[in-house]
């Protein structure tokens, strides 16, 4: 079965739904199709701080920061710096002026979704191809057998972007870093020497290539990063489905390490959940093609250690909602008019992860941290 759309958005995160809001808000409809089977498929999670300069941004553009101030987790903005000996070399409180305020990603979501009318999004659409017609617009074919047409085709799918081909045909390929997930729930009651270690925001503990960063969510439970710099199979190696098994693994490359840190995954409850970080090319562009473009990571996949995936994907979502609107009939001078501001701003952004991984997980990753905090990032 086919059907055709005006605009047709490919993925449902926050950039396409931000792009579907400021479309929205401007009196354009737009289709967005999603591969979840609909809203409360799955726990979304995590925090995420979103900036006054992109996230918070394009909050405006959709009409939608009131309801963002409403969600942000008062003292997530606080920073713990430790190293492997347990030693707390920086911490900052939040006071409430800084300009990254932290949301859960879950509920910002919620905020994006329950913004937009109820029939804008197709649930259960996992794409799995697009190509050009001989008329010049798009077709999007999907796991369930279904296609849509398209006259403007955005691909906000991610990573592994079914619609990227379309205009480019670089990959995301392995930066060197694996991370193993793990969650302690209820911590100030149930893990107290863990919440006590991370305490009140964003924890990053570095030393000899390797660390753990972690996360107070605003359930009051920790989300704990453990971050290697080791080849692309390693996580190959370990059985997940043996918690017990993997805990052990992982903490064999933290030998020495204070018992309180090791603990942020010996105590982990539940299963760890594996993730290789992946990135596309600094400076990833491509040529204008008539009738398509992208937008977040499926434009600009990279390494989270700047804090930048979130914001820009909405940012792009936003800036090309409003770059639609400002041409209205010529789709092309608009989606020009997008790339011209995307490109530039893209390979700045993921510039700046690249350094901030190589930094962090140098052999005095922790050293070279304490004098970018304390000094500043020009400082020798």
């Amino acid at each position: 079965m086919s059907t055709h759309v005006p605009i047709a958005i490919i993925g449902g995160g926050l950039g396409g739904l931000t792009a579907a809001r400021v479309l929205h808000v401007n009196g354009i409809e737009a289709a967005l199709f999603e591969f979840e089977a609909s809203a409360e498929a799955r726990t979304q999670g995590g925090m995420l701080d979103i900036h006054e300069d992109t996230g918070q941004k394009a909050l405006h553009a959709a009409g939608l920061h009131e309801g963002f101030r409403g969600i942000i987790h008062g003292g997530g903005q606080a920073m713990r710096l430790v190293g492997p000996d347990g030693t707390v070399h920086l911490s900052e409180k939040d006071d409430g002026s800084g300009g990254r305020p932290e949301v859960d990603r879950g509920e910002l979501r919620d905020l994006l979704l329950d913004s937009l009318p109820a029939d804008t999004i197709r649930w259960g659409k996992k794409a799995d191809g697009a190509h050009r017609l001989d008329d010049g617009r798009h077709e999007v074919t999907f796991a369930d057998g279904s296609t849509v047409t398209t006259d403007l085709l955005i691909g906000a799918d991610g990573a592994w972007s079914r619609v990227r081909p379309l205009v480019s045909p670089a990959e995301p390929t392995y930066t060197g870093i694996s991370f193993v997930e793990a969650d302690l729930l209820d911590a100030d009651n149930r893990h107290p020497r863990s919440a006590a270690v991370v305490g009140g925001g964003f924890f990053i503990c570095l030393g000899d290539r390797r660390g753990f960063l972690a996360h107070r969510e605003a359930d009051g439970s920790l989300h704990v990063y453990t971050a290697l710099r080791t080849g692309e199979d390693w996580l190959d190696t370990i059985d997940f489905d043996d918690s017990a098994a993997a805990k052990a693994v992982v903490l064999s490359h933290f030998e020495g390490w204070n018992d309180n840190l090791r603990g942020l995954v010996a105590d982990a409850d539940g299963a760890l959940v594996p993730r290789r970080i992946h990135a596309l090319p600094i400076g990833h562009r491509w040529d204008r093609v008539a009738g398509v473009t992208l937008l977040g990571d499926a434009a600009h996949l990279m390494s989270p250690f700047a804090g930048e995936g979130a914001n820009l994907a909405m940012l792009d979502g936003a800036e090309l909602g409003q770059a639609l609107a400002a041409h209205p009939g010529d789709t092309e001078a608009a989606l020009a008019a997008y790339e011209a501001a995307l490109f530039p701003r893209s390979e700045e952004s993921a510039a700046a992860s690249a350094a901030a991984l190589e930094t962090m997980f140098a052999e005095r990753g922790l050293e070279q941290m304490i004098e970018f905090f304390t000094e500043g990032p020009g400082a020798e």
